[in-house]
């Protein structure tokens, strides 16, 4: 798989092609996460209802929005968890989900990103999909990842090398490109 540290042309999509594999240092230590990465079954209850009870927040709370969240796809999904630690406390500061390629795209596809709010503005988005293109391509070496984005955030996937290739689409009352 390609290196994200590279130069070369990388191969994923926000509705098209990744302009370069070459994304901005993150902010945040990696050693300061832990990762999980993992298909449904292999989700705890507990790891399940943190990663429902922050998509339910973040996306039909915070953004105010009245949607389907269960909507099939996480049965057929890698799910990427990072973790914070206080001792013997785990509390999620980060999720995203990898469908397979042909469940919604020919490609594989990134969704369902968020940072937890007491984790925003330090860098954790950024290393969160660093870490899942990463792990896309680990899984799917050479494919074009796709990505589906909140308009509002078209400028932080440009800069992790996505390249916009739709006009502005409401989903959900929500802008996307």
């Amino acid at each position: 798989h390609a290196d994200l540290s590279s130069t070369r042309r990388a191969d994923c999509a926000m509705f098209g092609t990744m302009e370069s594999a070459t994304p901005a240092v993150p902010s945040m230590p990696r050693a300061a996460l832990r990762w999980q990465w993992s298909q449904l079954p292999g989700l705890a209850a507990a790891e399940l209802y943190a990663v429902l009870a922050a998509r339910q927040q973040v996306f039909a709370v915070e953004q105010q929005c009245a949607f389907q969240d269960a909507d099939g796809h996480d049965l057929h999904a890698w799910h990427l968890l990072a973790w914070t630690e206080a001792g013997t406390t785990s509390a999620l500061a980060g999720y995203l989900r990898v469908l397979d390629p042909g469940r919604k795209y020919s490609e594989p596809s990134i969704g369902r990103v968020l940072t937890v709010a007491p984790h925003r503005g330090i860098g954790l988005g950024r290393t969160l999909m660093s870490e899942g293109i990463m792990r896309t391509r680990a899984i799917w070496p050479g494919r074009p990842i796709r990505v589906a984005a909140q308009q509002r955030l078209e400028a932080f996937y440009a800069s992790l090398g996505f390249r916009t290739a739709s006009a502005p689409y409401a989903e959900d009352g929500i802008l996307h490109v």
